[in-house]
């Protein structure tokens, strides 16, 4: 596997290094150890998949509140997503920063998100799947998100007017009290 930092600190786009020969390829796509060896987060304890039937449906921007903090390594396995992060560790070098990139069934690429970041994501295509490793159990009481469209992360959404649950489309603003103590 390639690892990448993005520019928020802490936070890796995945590649795989396919053997291939004449039947199509291998790839490991997880490995403990060279996650530890990266100071990265190797313990998973549950997996997920969102299925989305429609482009342009908007999830985000979510995270678990401590003592429930989740490190997520997320990949597309159907379709393609624009990908968003956001960095919410006060203690942060890139604290109140996005990144965003666009996660394919076709590049195989996963995103490890480590705790304290919100994570979101658009569809690009109809019938698009994405598949979630995380490090804590869902716990809903810990459930948190701050509002996809806030100005304050100047995040540019490829597909206007998205699908999106009320919800979402109302989590607070990012000067919201809730985070005045960042």
């Amino acid at each position: 596997m390639i690892f990448t930092e993005t520019a928020l600190s802490g936070a890796y786009v995945i590649d795989l290094e396919p053997l291939a020969d004449e039947r199509g390829f291998f790839a490991r796509v997880w490995c403990a150890r060279e996650f530890a060896a990266r100071g990265l987060e190797s313990r998973f304890v549950q997996s997920s998949i969102s299925v989305n039937t429609r482009r342009g449906t908007l999830r985000g921007m979510h995270y678990q509140a401590p003592p429930h903090a989740e490190a997520k390594l997320v990949q597309c396995t159907r379709g393609a997503v624009f990908d968003v992060i956001i960095d919410l560790r006060p203690d942060s070098p890139t604290f109140g920063q996005h990144v965003a990139l666009e996660l394919t069934a076709a590049s195989r690429r996963m995103l490890y998100i480590p705790a304290g970041v919100a994570h979101g994501f658009q569809t690009l295509a109809d019938d698009t799947e994405v598949c979630y490793h995380m490090s804590e159990f869902y716990a809903p009481e810990a459930a948190r998100g701050v509002r996809w469209n806030d100005p304050a992360f100047g995040i540019r959404w490829p597909i206007p007017d998205p699908i999106i649950l009320d919800r979402d489309r109302t989590y607070p603003d990012w000067r919201h009290p809730e985070y005045a103590a960042r």
